[in-house]
């Protein structure tokens, strides 16, 4: 079996400036590289070969995983870019351990504070509610608590087999464009 390669695309491939067609490419990659993390805040999942779910909150009502101002979200960010390679992460020192889980163990000191309470309310016999002691403040001393946590992995940034697709899907078309361009 024999295979015969088209001379003409070798040679408009020549033609194609590398050095800048990297240096603009390389930024998209980054932006493409950004904005998959970002996704995995939305679909609460991190995906390579196959999607691997979050582990669900201990208190679902507490909010959205891993999102209670955004910061850790929005601190995703292209690190720094060279001709050949882009870096993409965060500075944000809680993100290590979100994205790899782990065990967090060290005591912790707390501060004096004032606690609202809220109204509780009791059944009486007849199964009506009733008041049965008002809202108020309590004053809490400051103390020290002992800290050991499970973090649970969930994963945001890494290698993956899906954003590799993605970029060289995203490197093929741009090659395609640039070599059509010098072409004509």
């Amino acid at each position: 079996m024999s295979v015969e390669f088209n001379t003409d695309f070798f040679e408009r491939l020549r033609s194609v400036n590398k050095a800048a067609f990297l240096n603009r490419c390389i930024g998209q990659v980054g932006v493409i590289a950004v904005n998959f993390s970002k996704e995995r805040f939305v679909q609460k999942n991190w995906i390579d070969r196959n999607r691997v779910a979050w582990k669900e909150r201990k208190r679902p009502a507490r909010g959205s995983i891993l999102v209670r101002t955004g910061r850790l979200k929005r601190s995703i960010r292209k690190i720094s870019q060279g001709n050949y390679y882009v870096y993409v992460g965060t500075d944000d020192p809680k993100a290590q351990i979100h994205n790899e889980g782990g065990q967090i163990n060290k005591t912790v000191n707390v501060r004096a504070h004032t606690r609202r309470m809220s109204p509780q309310r009791t059944r009486d016999s007849r199964g009506r509610y009733q008041q049965s002691r008002s809202g108020g403040t309590m004053n809490i001393r400051a103390h020290t608590r002992r800290m050991n946590i499970n973090m649970p992995k969930r994963q945001f940034l890494g290698e993956s087999a899906i954003l590799n697709r993605r970029i060289e899907r995203f490197l093929s078309r741009e090659l395609d464009n640039e070599i059509s361009r010098n072409g004509n």
